[in-house]
Order: C-alpha cells, then structure tokens, then sequence
C-alpha cells in the first residue's frame, strides 16, 4: 500500500487554530502524517465526517461538535479556558500540551524573575544609569520563601529547581498535593497560611470558575512584607483570568506589593492604556514564557495518535470537572 492510499484510510487530522504558528503547524503535521490525512480549517470545510483527530488552538466554539467520529482533541497549548468554554465540545478526550520542553520554558521563566527579584536587578539597573555605584545587603536564597500557587507538573518542575538554588519552598494548590521537599498547603482553608509565608509568589493556577479573579487587592495584601526579600512580589506566569490588573497596580501603589512580573492577562495583547505598560515596578512579557517548540509538540501528538490506534489510552488527559 502506498503512503497515499493509506493516509486515506486513516482517520483524518483536522488543525484549526490562529495565531502566527498556525501555518508552522500545518507544515509540520503534513510533514508527519502526509498532506492528504491533515486538513486545515477554514480551508477544509464540509464535510467533518472523516475527522478523527483535532489539533486546536482557539478554534471556534462548535466546530469540534462537527466532526462526528472525533476520537480525541489534541489543545497546542498550556491553557484549555477557551476550549472548555465550548458548550457543545464533544464527549471525547481532550489532551494537553504536556512536556518536559514545556515545563522547563515556564521553569526557566520563574527562576529568571524569582532571581531578578532576590538580586535586586532592578534596583541595580536604575543605579547603572544613574552612574551610582553601591553594594546593597544580600540575603542568601535559604532565607528567602517562594510561594507557588499550582502544583501541577510545572508547578512542581519549578518548584525543584528553586529548591536547588537553596530557596525555601512551598505550596498551594486547590486539592491537597504532595511534593518532596516543599511544605504544601490545599483548599480555603489553608490559603491564608500560605500566604503568610510566601514573600515572592508564583501563580502557575489555570483559569478555572474557582480561580478567576483569585489575584486580587485582598489576596495580595496578605503576602508577607517584612521577609528577606524586602517586600511582597508577583509573578504570574499562568493564566491572565486568575489576576486583576487594577488590583496589582492598587496593591503595587499602596505597598502591598513591591513589584510584579506578568506575563499573562485578561484581555491580550494588553491594551495600550494599561498602567501596567509603563509602572516601573512591573515587568510585562507578551505571554511567552511557556512558548512550547512546535516540533515539539507535534512529535508529542504523534506519540498519542500512536497510542490511540494501538488501543492504548490517551496521557494528560484534562479532567472536565476540574478544569485542567
């Protein structure tokens, strides 16, 4: 049989996604499965019924709900808020963008700005144009706590390499986890005490109904101030519903916090009347710090296909009850 024919028998992979790599994925799934098994929406069009494979990146709500033999959802991304939001996503398993490439990007985004807070780099870079040349206490990482707010496979991969650089470490999560070396906290009932310890605090949370808005003026005025890092910090490199932009900035003016680092928001791109934008205690990143290969992340949804064909069952699946 030749590779044509049986591209055709096999079960159709359908990519509808937007953004800049829409078309790199494209390249990339023809390359791996052959252009006759990959469609692209909207170019596709009808009919859906040889659809067995779905590769979406916001696609539009409904059209999963087309393709009748839909065996599983593959989401190109971390976050599956807008695909869950469909309220006629079909019944079938929906896979996440899990992987080691993914987990050390947004690990890496972490350390940067954990360590850019505990060695005052932005202290020192306003002395650098000021020409002033002045040493500064520094505490050692062991006497500084770091709270981070999701223990998921990210949450925890972040959470060991901030412990190797001597960082105290804990945790919060929605429903009780534990993590080698971290002291972990769950649920209502122990946020508060979480938040007491944590001096710079990672949120890695998904956007869930639970966690929407859980990032605001309340919250953040409960973090502790008077620790070795000199103040209260923020670094949200999850989901931009968790956080609310003009309760960081309250918190920033009125000392609650010291400075943030965000790389998520409600509504991206971030407009460009936000004060966020120009406040010189925040850093603003264009919601990278999590940007997977996607070479990456297409050999990993071969993997899957892979599996599903040989009757195996699909990995990281999203629990639909939980949100992620």
């Amino acid at each position: 049989m030749t590779r044509a024919s049986a591209a055709m028998q096999a079960d159709a992979i359908l990519l509808a996604a937007e953004g800049e790599q829409a078309e790199l994925y494209a390249r990339l799934l023809r390359a791996r499965f052959g252009a006759q098994r990959v469609r692209v929406w909207p170019q596709q069009g009808e009919p859906l019924s040889e659809i067995g494979y779905a590769c979406v990146w916001k696609a539009p709500h409904g059209l999963p709900a087309r393709c009748p033999n839909l065996k599983a959802i593959f989401n190109l991304g971390a976050g599956a808020d807008h695909l869950l939001a469909d309220p006629v996503l079909p019944d079938v398993p929906v896979v996440r963008a899990v992987h080691r490439d993914l987990s050390m990007r947004v690990s890496e985004y972490v350390v940067l700005h954990v360590l850019m807070v505990h060695r005052r780099q932005r202290l020192y870079a306003a002395q650098q144009r000021e020409g002033v040349w002045q040493a500064h206490a520094q505490p050692g990482a062991n006497e500084v706590t770091v709270g981070i707010m999701g223990l998921g496979y990210i949450g925890q991969h972040a959470a060991g390499l901030l412990r190797a650089l001597g960082f105290n470490v804990v945790g919060w999560s929605r429903t009780q986890k534990s993590v080698p070396g971290v002291e972990t906290f769950h649920g209502d009932a122990g946020l508060d005490a979480f938040l007491a310890r944590t001096e710079i605090l990672v949120c890695l949370l998904p956007a869930t109904p639970q966690t929407e808005g859980l990032l605001n003026l309340a919250l953040l005025r409960k973090l502790r101030r008077d620790g070795a890092a000199g103040g209260a910090f923020l670094i949200n490199a999850g989901r931009g519903r968790v956080q609310v932009d003009a309760d960081i900035v309250a918190a920033l003016e009125e000392g609650a916090l010291a400075g943030a680092a965000l790389d998520v928001f409600p509504v991206e791109p971030l407009p460009a009347d936000s004060p966020l934008w120009r406040h010189p205690r925040v850093t603003v990143t264009p919601h990278n710090a999590g940007d997977i290969a996607p070479e990456i992340l297409v050999e990993e949804i071969a993997r899957q296909i892979a599996r599903c064909e040989r009757g195996l069952p699909l990995e990281n699946t999203i629990d639909r009850t939980r949100g992620y």
